[in-house]
């Protein structure tokens, strides 16, 4: 779903846009979905960095890396 909305830019980033972009909303649109994906994976990489240094985390892993590899097949 798309709504249409009203900003306001600088000159510069206006002609900056034009230069780069027929669709102006496209290119607007698609530059800050990359900014939403850049910063998720950014917190992504910081969910992962906690986890591996949280030790209770990492000791409940262990735990269910050798309930893993015991053998038995569900």
């Amino acid at each position: 779903m798309s709504k249409k909305v009203s900003i306001t830019l600088d000159d510069e980033v206006l002609d900056f846009v034009d230069q780069l972009a027929s669709n102006r909303s496209s290119f607007i649109n698609n530059v800050l979905l990359q900014e939403k994906k850049r910063i998720f994976m950014r917190e992504l990489e910081d969910a992962y960095k906690a986890q591996a240094n949280d030790p209770e985390f990492q000791e409940e892993i262990s735990v269910w890396d050798i309930a893993a590899g015991d053998g038995l097949n569900a």
